[in-house]
């Protein structure tokens, strides 16, 4: 069977998906994987790794490779993306596409690097960066070609990145790791501080999702969340509501309204303008939370639209851009020579 040889991947800190050029997303997984530490063997990618978190004897470990939307664990990535490749395009060793990979925009030289590097390795025939952003804009149909101003807020797994785009490029911006996995550490702390209660991740995530809150609900909801008593040790469960969610995940909702003001501050005023009379957008799976939006807008006064299918947008923008690679490709060109 014949693939198209040009590859969009968004590389998050959560999931991975992969965009196969007239096919669309093709896949989308969990960015995790298990090894066996003693024989250093891959057991288990994606979903069935996501699944042993916190379940493995001692000699098999589930982990995340990529931390803070940058590669932690170049080996594991490596070995996952090459996976994730021979998974989305038939398994033929052959297959050697044209990848393009989104980053976040806050990213080093050195990090760029090494998405480069791990891509290649893992099949790429050549590799190419694009910021989350502007892919996040695409995907969202947003018309970034004009010179009007377009606010984008991707709010992913690892790092939350809040850009403003005119003329295709990005005018001002700024990334801060400080996204979907904050929101879950956050829940943890908490349970732990004022329930004396130990909680997963997985119990966390389940949490943010069904009781999750980043404004007062209309009608409080509660989450019966089982865990282990700090005191006892013995296993324990609660009922947690939306308003202790909402203390919850203050701190760091309080962050990332941070840095949306500080983008606003930055951007020149015509832009600004732009923005007011068009409202922001928000992608990434943070967009899901219970009242993100109506956050955002009693913070910045702006009206704000969740993307539709906000957790695609990334692959789906990516997957946009391979229509024009070969003009990405001869701009890139320069400089990717300077990063390699």
């Amino acid at each position: 069977m014949a693939f198209k040889d040009e590859v969009g991947i968004d590389l998050g800190t959560a999931n991975v998906l992969v965009y196969i050029k007239g096919k669309g997303i093709v896949l989308n997984e969990p960015s995790v994987v298990a090894i066996n530490d003693e024989t250093n063997d891959i057991l288990a990618v994606g979903e069935e790794a996501r699944k042993m978190l916190g379940r493995t004897p001692a000699n098999i470990i589930a982990v995340r490779p990529l931390k803070d939307g940058v590669i932690s664990d170049y080996e594991v990535t490596e070995r996952m993306l090459k996976y994730f490749i021979r998974k989305s395009c038939g398994g033929s060793k052959f297959f050697r596409p044209r990848i393009m990979i989104c980053v976040p925009s806050g990213v080093t030289e050195v990090e760029k690097r090494a998405v480069i590097e791990a891509a290649t390795q893992a099949g790429g025939k050549s590799v190419y960066l694009m910021e989350e952003p502007v892919a996040a804009a695409i995907g969202a149909g947003l018309d970034i070609t004009g010179p009007d101003g377009k606010m984008v807020i991707d709010i992913g797994g690892g790092t939350s990145d809040v850009a403003v785009i005119s003329l295709g490029t990005i005018v001002t911006s700024m990334s801060v790791k400080v996204a979907g996995d904050s929101l879950d550490d956050a829940i943890i702390k908490y349970m732990r501080k004022e329930h004396k209660l130990y909680i997963g991740e997985r119990t966390a995530e389940q949490m943010k999702i069904t009781v999750g809150t980043a404004f007062p609900r209309e009608e409080s909801v509660s989450f019966e969340c089982r865990g282990r008593d700090l005191v006892t040790g013995l296993p324990k469960s609660i009922d947690v509501t939306s308003e202790e969610m909402l203390e919850a995940l203050d701190e760091p909702l309080q962050t990332i309204c941070e840095t949306v003001h500080h983008v606003l501050e930055n951007t020149p005023p015509e832009l600004a303008a732009d923005i007011s009379n068009t409202g922001i957008v928000i992608t990434g799976g943070g967009a899901l939370l219970n009242g993100i939006d109506k956050r955002i807008k009693k913070r910045t006064g702006i009206d704000v639209i969740i993307a539709e299918d906000p957790k695609s947008c990334v692959a789906i923008g990516t997957g946009k851009a391979l229509n024009s690679m070969d003009a990405i490709e001869s701009r890139q060109v320069n400089q990717r020579k300077q990063i390699l």
